[in-house]
């Protein structure tokens, strides 16, 4: 789809002059609005309505905003729906709480609603890019590195033939790495890669996304893969010789 298209945004919020805003102002910029104010009527109109994008309230009855982002992150159909966490909690650990549950962005509230506009442009923009990123990657292709694999096309990783269960920011990371395997990778470049334009995510986010891909890879007792340079970033990094 193309950025600058109308969307069907799905609005999950239970402040409800919040709510009305939002949906005044998405409208009048061209898109279609579907408001909820609880989280399953939010994971019913997903499945039903089929949005381009959601924003989606961090806390709300019946089911969070956090769950939910990790039940459509699970699944299939809405592993890579763009979502737009919005919160009112500013504390950098919470805003990298938001992106761990896998939402591409994240809003305090309140916000402007020219920041939200531009917001929804920029995750829409990332959105098309991934596309373009896994198109050229063919659907059938499987990458591997020493004993970890990457099937693209089911988006499955395995290490010595188990299953290892990555959140979409540790796979887009691994993915990044293992096409370029022993090329270290500074965390802005890491970051580029991974989040794309996403300016406002600092630096040291990825050192917590490194952490976390660490330990799912390392789970099955392997060798550690990825080798921190220091002063310079990451690499993926059998100790073997080319």
């Amino acid at each position: 789809m193309q950025v600058d298209q109308p969307l069907r945004i799905l609005v999950a919020e239970d402040d409800a002059a919040l709510s009305v805003m939002l949906t005044y102002n998405l409208e009048a910029a061209g898109h279609t609005v579907m408001p909820v104010d609880n989280g399953l009527d939010a994971l019913t109109g997903v499945t039903s309505w089929k949005p381009d994008l959601v924003l989606l309230d961090w806390m709300m009855p019946g089911l969070s905003g956090v769950d939910l982002c990790r039940r459509l992150r699970m699944a299939a159909a809405t592993r890579y729906l763009p979502i737009i966490m919005l919160t009112a909690r500013g504390e950098e650990q919470d805003s990298i709480h938001a992106l761990d549950t896998g939402a591409d962005d994240y809003l305090v509230k309140p916000c402007g609603m020219d920041v939200l506009h531009a917001r929804v442009r920029a995750v829409m923009r990332r959105s098309a890019g991934r596309g373009a990123a896994a198109a050229a990657v063919a659907e059938g292709d499987v990458l591997t590195f020493a004993d970890v694999t990457i099937d693209h096309g089911g988006r499955r990783v395995s290490r010595a033939g188990s299953t290892i269960a990555l959140g979409p920011t540790e796979y887009r990371i691994l993915l990044h790495l293992m096409r370029h395997p022993r090329r270290v990778f500074s965390r802005a470049e890491i970051l580029a890669a991974a989040w794309d334009d996403r300016i406002h995510v600092e630096e040291r986010t990825v050192d917590v996304h490194i952490r976390r891909l660490r330990l799912a890879l390392n789970a099955t007792g392997g060798a550690d893969l990825i080798r921190t340079v220091r002063s310079s970033g990451y690499m993926l990094d059998d100790g073997q010789a080319d």
